[in-house]
């Protein structure tokens, strides 16, 4: 599976009215390129799971148009664009009665794959979200653990290999150290799979560790920014979008910054504590208050590359903003 499977969306004026005058979504356009998650987040009620259900048609537009592709998901088939489209829902909605190995391959099974292609692609999948199909395929949902449930939803939005991947809130059911797992887990599966992702989430934490880009809506799904984590933690585009990212939003850029090999400076002697080139400033910057040395090393596999302190991370941070 490669981003070759995965699908551009592009919604161009979308709107969604209720009752004739009940706006949940006013007017939102939103490129999204193929193989990206792309997060909404925005406060509860603002139209961030309508816009969601808009993308494969459980809710239908009151306006606007949205590609999936060189689709037109009005013109398609709702019944067959949902079968192109994973979709991952906060509670998982697994079938009770179903064995797990059922459950991940309805799609595939709906589509009038073999019983063979079906089994292998669903033994496929368990792998590929850290469950073995031998011990899990024939458990049912109840006798799995909350995070195990949501992996089992993320193989079974994935089994029919979709163009796109709908997740609205998935992990926020599950408690924070599951959470955390699952976030590490699924970005360790996008790198696998590369799909085109819409990720629904109210945490601006989830969206900075999971976004490729993030998209902020305030009231009626009104875009009020859209960029990389980095962007907008650095430059927030208006009040609200400062105000919603937090004020620790200086502390959270750490977090989505690289260390940069043009900011090192010569290692000072001593025993200092290291870090990969490949680490973020929040890595740095800890290990270099875990070591108590005033400095970190960068190392690039068996080489010494330099050093960081503070206030080399400091102009690594705002030299970050320049570029």
């Amino acid at each position: 599976m490669s981003a070759a499977t995965a699908a551009p969306i592009r919604l161009d004026g979308v709107s969604k009215v209720y009752d004739g005058d009940v706006v949940a979504v006013e007017n939102l356009s939103l490129d999204i390129t193929a193989g990206e998650l792309v997060a909404l987040v925005g406060p509860s009620g603002c139209g961030k799971s309508t816009v969601l259900r808009m993308i494969n048609r459980l809710l239908e537009p009151s306006g606007g148009a949205i590609h999936v592709g060189d689709r037109d998901v009005m013109a398609t088939d709702p019944v067959l664009l949902r079968r192109t489209i994973g979709y991952v829902i906060q509670h998982v909605g697994l079938f009770p009665h179903q064995t797990i190995s059922a459950n991940v391959g309805t799609v595939p099974r709906l589509l009038g794959w073999s019983k063979r292609r079906v089994a292998d692609r669903v033994a496929e999948l368990l792998e590929l979200v850290g469950l073995d199909v031998e011990t899990f395929g024939e458990r049912y949902p109840h006798q799995l653990s909350g995070g195990q449930r949501q992996r089992v939803g993320v193989a079974r939005a994935l089994a029919a290999d979709p163009v796109v991947l709908l997740m609205d809130e998935p992990f926020s059911a599950v408690d924070p150290i599951a959470r955390g797992r699952l976030q590490e887990e699924f970005l360790r599966l996008q790198a696998d799979v590369g799909k085109t992702i819409v990720f629904v989430t109210h945490d601006v934490d989830e969206a900075i560790r999971l976004g490729d880009k993030i998209a902020v809506l305030s009231q009626h799904a009104t875009l009020e920014q859209y960029g990389t984590p980095a962007q907008i933690l650095a430059e927030p585009a208006s009040p609200f979008v400062a105000d919603f990212v937090g004020s620790d939003r200086g502390v959270k850029r750490l977090s989505v910054t690289s260390v940069s090999a043009d900011e090192l400076v010569e290692v000072p002697p001593g025993n200092h504590p290291e870090v990969p080139l490949t680490a973020t400033l929040r890595e740095a910057l800890s290990a270099l208050l875990d070591g108590d040395t005033g400095f970190v090393a960068v190392r690039d596999g068996d080489r010494t590359l330099g050093a960081l302190g503070t206030e080399d991370i400091y102009r690594t941070l705002h030299a970050d903003v320049e570029r």
